[in-house]
């Protein structure tokens, strides 16, 4: 789902930077703007043409791990799913990730996701499947 608005952003607000054209990533969008019922989270494209990265921020570092932020705080990997499932009310599920063992297995399962997301989702082109590449 490309968003051509850009909306006022609230301070309060996290913005989530996804990959639009990534199967996965949107699965995941989607189920979470239903679950937005507060409008907690902003949801920005980093595929839609008309994308600039903010500053300081540029695009292949989006492509390489998902990013979000609040304000002036920006959030990376998995701390990115946790702040966005506590936006949408699972908060005490959120909790449990933080746990010794879970947490750095949830790290290291993203990381190796991340480091493969253009492989797993048959978005190679011409047997490059460098991250950070533009799809």
């Amino acid at each position: 789902m490309k968003n051509l608005s850009q909306p006022v952003h609230r301070a309060s607000e996290l913005e989530l930077f996804y990959d639009g054209d990534c199967p996965l990533c949107m699965r995941e969008v989607r189920m979470l703007q239903r679950l937005d019922k507060n409008a907690q989270i902003r949801f920005t494209d980093i595929a839609e043409p008309t994308f600039v990265p903010p500053q300081g921020v540029d695009y292949a570092g989006l492509m390489q791990r998902i990013h979000a932020r609040r304000g002036d705080v920006w959030y990376h990997g998995v701390e990115v799913f946790r702040q966005l499932y506590a936006a949408v009310g699972f908060g005490p599920v959120v909790s449990l990730t933080r746990l010794p063992g879970l947490a750095q297995a949830l790290d290291a399962g993203y990381r190796a996701f991340a480091a493969n997301r253009l492989r797993l989702t048959g978005r190679c082109s011409d047997g490059s499947c460098a991250v950070g590449e533009a799809a």
